[in-house]
């Protein structure tokens, strides 16, 4: 088994590898600072349960034995009361919306979250935006595709031209002036590219035809057909100089898309965690129902007794007081049956079944129970599972490393401008195309051009402030981090503090069921044996039977609550996905230039 803190400072090698994934040679100091942050985070939450780090079992005192009850009594007070004394499939319920007798869906926990996992609206919404990243992605790549260029034009000149004066005048003297008209036509096409070290390649190919007619001039050729083929290098030696620059939006795009899959998952284990509260919901509303409709008859029963003792010691406000307790208990039964259609109807929007509509009338009736078995746990070792699966500590770490992009490229704006140009341009001219190729293949006529441009803003105050909102902002974000860190700490501990408290609880309430049962049933056979029937030990009956139904209540609670709060910790360690089977599969990164 491996020491726990070695687990710890693989956790935290882990975390540092996604940024170091992402980072780039000219800023790995500064990435070397992130990374010690990110160590240091991890270690502060970690290293106090280190010393402690065992694997428990949730633990808790036996309380039914401490009552004292002879165990012959113990099969008829389960039969009084308890989750094992209800059949579920009978209960009341009233008319539906539409005035029928509402029909009925038997639906088991497994169910209920592959549905959800699959066909919930929220979760579908979620699912688009890792494709859409995706495409934006493959935009930011496209940066450096090659691009086609091309143009064609024509002009039509007639422009005034200066004579040249000789000392022999020709005959008629010379002319005031004369014209340069010509037709040029030009047709350029090329090839351009970006390069990832920021600069720019192109390749140029222009095709001039240019017929002069001039008065007096005569030139050879006289349509001049010219091909020019340009190649040009335009590379930033300063300011925009570099990968980290000229792909730090590819990998802006490619961290927004894992951002999206991260929040992807978020919404699953959230969907997940909530499916399963619904359900635990559903079933207690079902057991409260089931409770509460017991609880009227047994009051029923206890008033039609009181009402028979009209002519003895049964005065009319004793009679109204248990027909008011009867009316009060039949008002409850119909918020129950009221709170467990909405309880259903919450699992429905939920799971979004094709089968099982919100807006249908189906009455979903719960199949499963909950389970009364503790669970092992190790809080260590929840914490680690909970800082590596968490999808919002990899959030977090992406907007680190988000902020660590866009502070280089900040960083690199604040130096001068300092470009260089490289240029070779091969000219052909003769009376055709063909022969003016052929000069341009032989390298007759080759121009050179070799330049620097230089600029830099004096004070550079703009671009100075520029990079000190970025550092500042990846500052916020190392802070945000080390929170979210934090808080899923925190998050861990309360449903590890929930778990076991609810295990406990259900060994407390149900001690308290045991006891209200066996409260009731002595108080039965005591009245029926010794003081009878009196209007105030009916009373007394009444309000036992109170007491049992709540008790009942709060067992029921308790469990479902001892459920929830498991699913609450798998949501906060990140494992629901795997304790309940589903596969999370990440989009596939998109095909094209890798940097």
């Amino acid at each position: 088994m491996t020491p726990p803190r070695y687990r710890r400072r693989a956790v935290a090698l882990l975390l540092v590898a996604g940024l170091a994934s992402c980072s780039s040679p000219l800023a790995r100091q500064s990435e070397l600072d992130l990374q010690r942050s990110v160590i240091e985070s991890v270690r502060r939450e970690l290293a106090p349960t280190e010393p402690y780090a065992t694997t428990r079992v949730m633990e808790r005192e036996v309380m039914v034995p401490t009552l004292g009850i002879k165990p012959e009594f113990m099969s008829e007070l389960e039969a009084m009361a308890g989750p094992q004394s209800y059949d579920p499939a009978v209960f009341p319920m009233n008319e539906d919306l539409t005035g029928q007798t509402h029909s009925r869906a038997f639906i088991s926990l497994e169910r209920a979250i592959r549905s959800a996992a699959a066909n919930n609206l929220q979760v579908q919404f979620q699912r688009l935006a890792p494709a859409i990243n995706e495409a934006q992605v493959v935009a930011a790549q496209a940066a450096f595709d090659w691009v086609l260029f091309g143009q064609a034009t024509a002009q039509l000149l007639d422009e005034p031209r200066p004579v040249e004066v000789s000392s022999f005048p020709p005959p008629g003297g010379f002319p005031d002036r004369t014209a340069d008209e010509r037709q040029v036509y030009n047709v350029q096409t090329g090839l351009r590219r970006q390069t990832i070290s920021g600069g720019q390649f192109s390749v140029q190919q222009d095709l001039d035809q240019t017929d002069i007619n001039t008065p007096g001039v005569r030139l050879n050729p006289g349509i001049q057909d010219q091909v020019a083929i340009t190649a040009r290098y335009d590379q930033p030696l300063l300011r925009g100089f570099g990968s980290d620059v000229a792909l730090s939006q590819v990998r802006l795009a490619r961290n927004a898309e894992r951002t999206e899959v991260a929040r992807l998952k978020t919404q699953l284990l959230n969907t997940i965690g909530d499916t399963e509260t619904a359900y635990w919901q559903l079933v207690q509303a079902h057991r409260d129902l089931l409770i509460l409709e017991r609880l009227l008859e047994r009051g029923q029963d206890t008033r039609d007794k009181v009402e028979k003792r009209r002519n003895l010691d049964a005065t009319p406000a004793q009679i109204a007081n248990a027909n008011s307790q009867v009316q009060t208990r039949r008002a409850n039964v119909m918020r129950a049956q009221n709170t467990f259609r909405q309880a259903g109807d919450r699992l429905k929007a939920l799971m979004n079944d094709p089968g099982l509509p919100v807006g249908s009338e189906v009455l979903l009736v719960p199949v499963d129970m909950p389970v009364d078995a503790p669970v092992q746990f190790n809080l260590l070792d929840s914490l680690n599972q909970a800082v590596q699966e968490r999808p919002e500590v990899q959030q977090a770490i992406l907007s680190i490393d988000d902020t660590s992009i866009r502070q280089v490229v900040a960083d690199n704006a604040r130096l001068p401008q300092l470009d260089l140009r490289l240029q070779a341009k091969f000219i052909g001219l003769n009376n055709n195309f063909g022969e003016g190729y052929a000069d341009v293949v032989e390298g007759k006529f080759i121009d050179y051009l070799v330049g620097f441009i230089f600029e830099r803003p004096l004070g550079n105050r703009q671009r100075e402030a520029q990079y000190m909102v970025r550092r500042l902002e990846r500052e916020q974000a190392v802070l945000a981090y080390r929170n979210t860190v934090q808080s899923v700490a925190g998050e861990v501990k309360r449903s590890l503090y929930d778990a076991t408290t609810n295990y406990r609880l259900i060994e407390q309430t149900r001690a308290a069921r045991y006891a209200a049962a066996e409260d009731l049933r002595a108080f039965r056979i005591e009245i029926s044996v010794l003081s009878g029937y009196t209007v105030v030990n009916l009373d007394q009956e009444l309000r036992r039977q109170e007491a049992l139904a709540q008790a009942e209540r709060d067992e029921v609670s308790s469990l479902t609550d001892y459920m929830n709060s498991l699913a609450r910790l798998y949501t906060a360690t990140g494992t629901s996905l795997e304790r309940n089977g589903i596969i999370f599969k990440v989009p596939d990164a998109p095909v094209g230039d890798r940097d």
